[in-house]
């Protein structure tokens, strides 16, 4: 067959124009791809912020949503820092909300037990809302009974924190607590910056300097539910507590004191167990706190951060894990759920027990007590703390 010497220049200019129509279109292709990908890149990296309300004092609220490549998601408001919402997997890879809240700024305003707020100047009682300081008496709010509880009645919980820095996985937040403010001497500067990392946990940095000898104690009381469904109690939680000892309490639940050993109690859970396993016996710390209420002794106290405690939902296969640098964690049961508040999800009420609380912080009472661990702040330190909610399934 004879092709001529034309015919074959023909074929080569044909063969070459789709040739490289071919590597323009995929070269389209592979900008669009890449174009895409920054897209869902930059939308995954994005810091997200909403209006939240405005409180009574006319101060602006507003609602930052942290993320992690994972897909977690963490909702924080600057009404005492709380987080209103923190989506974790199930074993199933289903996400859902495991931490107690509202739905408005309007219910966290109205009383509430401090649904996942910072708490401050001072975590947990004070007896009789008074202690000495340094030859001179200071008198508190006496908002718990006879006792201060949480920092009084306008505490870090009740207050707009300034938002200093943000990120898609970041938050810095301060306050300025002003000298005498609740009863508190010196000017104290707080700062608290979360973060939700990519191996699933939500790290929270305290920091506090102040300009008059003080005290300080803070803490996060955010209320756990692993199952992701509020009208169920958290009596089938798995729960453990790196703790030999726990500190009993007298009829007002102020510590006595005494550093009791777990071994033989209703409180060693230095091997998980479930909350309703000794919930209801005849004891008389339990009938005191309404189920557990106490501060636990935590293991390695020089340690630095170390693993404090952890809680396990057998049906989701959601594992809670906390690691602090703190000396004690607050075992709350949520005994004083009563049913009257809504659930965020406009299905019902928190009932009894329906959340738990791991607040990782220095004693209660411990401004009265020699024994304890120091909670006092001078001028030129610097208070620092750090907690780790460490979120995972098995």
């Amino acid at each position: 067959m004879n092709i001529s010497k034309n015919n074959l220049f023909g074929f080569g200019i044909v063969f070459l124009s789709l040739f490289f129509i071919q590597c323009k279109n995929a070269d389209k292709e592979a900008e669009t791809k890449e174009n895409e990908m920054n897209t869902e890149k930059s939308q995954k990296t994005e810091m997200q912020k909403e209006d939240y309300g405005t409180t009574g004092d006319g101060e602006k609220v507003a609602q930052y949503t942290l993320t992690n490549d994972n897909g977690m998601e963490v909702k924080i408001i600057t009404y005492g820092g709380r987080i209103t919402s923190l989506k974790a997997p199930d074993k199933n890879d289903e996400f859902e909300n495991v931490v107690l809240g509202f739905n408005s700024l309007e219910q966290y305003t109205k009383d509430n037990p401090f649904f996942g707020a910072l708490i401050g100047r001072f975590g947990n009682r004070i007896a009789k809302g008074k202690f000495t300081l340094d030859g001179e008496e200071y008198t508190l709010a006496q908002n718990d009974g006879q006792n201060h509880l949480h920092g009084g009645e306008k505490g870090f919980d009740k207050v707009v924190w300034t938002v200093d820095d943000a990120s898609a996985n970041s938050i810095s937040l301060s306050y300025i607590s002003e000298d005498m403010e609740e009863g508190y001497p010196g000017k104290l500067e707080t700062t608290v910056v979360y973060t939700l990392t990519d191996d699933n946990a939500l790290d929270v940095d305290y920091k506090a300097t102040t300009d008059k000898t003080t005290v300080v104690n803070l803490t996060q009381h955010a209320y756990f539910n692993l199952s992701g469904n509020f009208s169920e109690t958290i009596l089938d939680h798995k729960i453990e507590i790196n703790a030999d000892e726990f500190l009993p309490v007298n009829e007002t639940l102020i510590p006595t004191g005494e550093l009791k050993e777990v071994a033989g109690t209703p409180f060693d859970f230095r091997e998980a167990k479930t909350v309703e396993q000794h919930i209801e016996e005849k004891n008389q710390q339990l009938k005191r706190g309404q189920g557990y209420d106490h501060c636990w002794v935590l293991n390695q106290q020089d340690s630095g951060m170390r693993f404090a405690a952890s809680a396990y939902h057998e049906e989701s296969g959601r594992m809670l894990e906390v690691h602090t640098n703190e000396p004690g964690i607050q075992f709350y049961s949520g005994n004083f759920l009563d049913g009257t508040l809504p659930q965020a999800n406009g299905e019902g009420n928190y009932g009894h027990r329906s959340g738990f609380c791991l607040e990782t912080q220095h004693y209660p009472d411990s401004p009265n007590q020699e024994g304890f661990p120091s909670v006092v702040l001078k001028p030129g330190e610097t208070y620092s703390s750090k907690t780790s909610f460490k979120f995972s399934v098995k």
